[in-house]
């Protein structure tokens, strides 16, 4: 009899931010391929005698492909076992569970997903701050700075300007590139901006600056996400950047 294959989401990196379906299926889990920013804390949930397997994606590592990981689920989970796709936040937001899910479909495969805390509303938590307000911003964008090779660039020039916060995944470094768009775009230098890095667990650090600024930011330890709109125009006590000088 085949098995099952469960795409998981880990959330943020509190074990507590787990839903209890997602922390009941883990615990009976026979194999877990994770995510490389899955916290072991989570990963330790999963019973003693279970396969865990890192499939992470990590600039810089090399890693199992796309293909691989496809044929992993597949084949364990037509050996009988119950499967845990593992994956930081939610699967369904900038993950490959769309991939994934096509591989499992076309191999007669059965899946079922179970949502987590996305990065965004783990970040807005952390800072303290709502990403929709009735008088600043009624809109939220999920928009990744990450780009594969070969794909597109995004057209940030079609993004709107008013009424909007933009939750930007995975920016790496990119901060003054992605200030350098959004002017271009249309947003004023003065446009508020939070960088959340490691939200939800005891490493988070909020960095609160303008747009006209980001570019002085120091990069963010990963997981890290930018929030750019006027919800984030708050007091915080942390670093805040100044605007540079005109």
């Amino acid at each position: 009899m085949d098995g099952k294959v469960y795409f998981i989401g880990a959330g943020p990196g509190d074990p507590e931010l787990l839903t209890r379906k997602a922390w009941k299926i883990l615990c009976s889990a026979e194999v877990v391929l994770h995510d490389a920013l899955v916290p072991a804390e989570i990963l330790g949930l999963a019973p003693g005698g279970a396969t865990i397997f890192d499939v992470g994606k990590r600039c810089g590592r090399k890693s199992i492909s796309q293909h691989e990981l496809h044929g992993l689920l597949i084949r364990h989970a037509e050996a009988g076992r119950t499967v845990v796709r593992l994956q930081g936040g939610d699967p369904l937001i900038f993950g490959r569970a769309a991939e994934e899910m096509a591989a499992l479909r076309a191999a007669g495969i059965d899946f079922e997903i179970v949502p987590g805390v996305t990065a965004a509303s783990a970040a807005a938590a952390a800072a303290r701050i709502s990403l929709t307000d009735r008088m600043a911003a009624s809109r939220v964008m999920f928009l990744s700075a990450h780009r594969r090779g070969g794909e597109a660039v995004l057209d940030w020039e079609t993004l709107p300007t008013a009424d909007v916060t933009l939750a930007i995944y995975m920016p790496g470094g990119k901060y003054e590139e992605i200030a350098r768009a959004l002017t271009a775009a249309g947003f004023e230098g003065a446009t508020a901006c939070l960088i959340v890095s490691r939200a939800s667990t005891p490493e988070q650090t909020v960095v609160q600056a303008e747009l006209a600024s980001l570019g002085q930011v120091p990069e963010a330890v990963a997981p890290a996400l930018l929030i750019v709109g006027e919800v984030t125009r708050t007091e915080l006590q942390e670093l805040v950047v100044p605007a540079r000088p005109a």
